[in-house]
């Protein structure tokens, strides 16, 4: 029979095996500031937004690290529902994560026997739903990766790649190829080598396949402000989709605000933000 000490020790070992927010080693590359929180929060949860259940998986274990542990397993708990609502489906190998995060917290709660249960169904869905290649994660395991790295991180370059694997295993996801190319717009910002030679090309393709996307579109025409003339009358006509949607971080303000600066006029600029800001007073009223 096991020891006390021999189950917790197997215990720690699968704990440490899990893909989930406590086992990514993402304070290696940046420390979790409470700015880190505001900006999550600034990301939007709106319903509809595709990425709602990894917001939540990262907000609650930003939640954990700022040692707010409540509040940590309340963010999980709505990622797996934001996950069921948006998938439809009571299940399925996006709960990964979730469970893994839901695993290490109740370990450092001491509840042992629930860390324990949520083990088990990680081990029921990775069963349940294996990845379609043998020497990869599952696609919904990358994607959300990619995606947090995205969020988390200001090296995009793995993130890119992660996208990159989950795409090519699971080419259907619309909102993991807008992720993947706004990765690749910022991963190639900084690059000697300049940007890729197709990505405006990416861009292109996948606004079109997601054209409801603001913040791709916003960024699509920061990059082809510089080599087209004549912008002005689309970039109006996008900021005025983005006047009629709620404001967050991902909303393409600041990009497009870019374009009107550099492309339209300074005054229209200020205009515009000024009806941004009246929109934001009116929706706290």
């Amino acid at each position: 029979m096991m020891s006390a000490a021999q189950s917790q020790t197997t215990l720690e070992s699968k704990l440490e095996a899990l893909q989930c927010h406590f086992t990514w080693d993402l304070e290696s590359s940046r420390p979790i500031p409470l700015r880190l929180r505001d900006h999550l929060e600034d990301i939007g949860t709106e319903e509809g937004n595709s990425w709602l259940g990894h917001i939540y998986n990262l907000r609650g274990f930003v939640q954990y690290k700022l040692g707010f542990t409540e509040d940590a397993q309340s963010f999980f708990n709505k990622a797996a529902e934001a996950f069921r609502r948006i998938r439809n489906a009571d299940e399925g190998p996006w709960l990964v994560v979730n469970y893994g995060n839901l695993a290490w917290l109740h370990h450092h709660l001491g509840d042992q026997a629930e860390s324990q249960a949520y083990l088990s169904k990680v081990d029921a869905l990775m069963n349940k739903y294996p990845s379609p290649s043998q020497d990869q994660l599952h696609p919904e395991i990358y994607a959300e990766k990619a995606w947090t790295l995205m969020t988390f991180s200001t090296d995009k370059t793995l993130a890119v790649d992660y996208f990159q694997r989950a795409i090519r295993m699971q080419p259907d996801m619309v909102e993991w190829n807008s992720s993947y190319v706004l990765g690749l717009v910022d991963a190639f910002k900084y690059s000697d080598t300049g940007l890729e030679a197709d990505l405006l090309k990416k861009m292109r393709m996948a606004k079109e396949q997601d054209p409801e996307n603001l913040y791709l579109a916003a960024h699509y025409l920061t990059l082809r402000a510089d080599r087209e003339r004549k912008i002005e009358d689309e970039a109006r006509e996008l900021a005025r989709k983005v006047l009629r949607n709620p404001v967050s971080s991902y909303s393409g303000i600041k990009p497009l605000l870019e374009v009107y600066i550099n492309h339209v006029s300074i005054d229209e600029a200020i205009n515009w933000q000024r009806r941004l800001w009246k929109n934001i007073q009116m929706s706290v009223i």
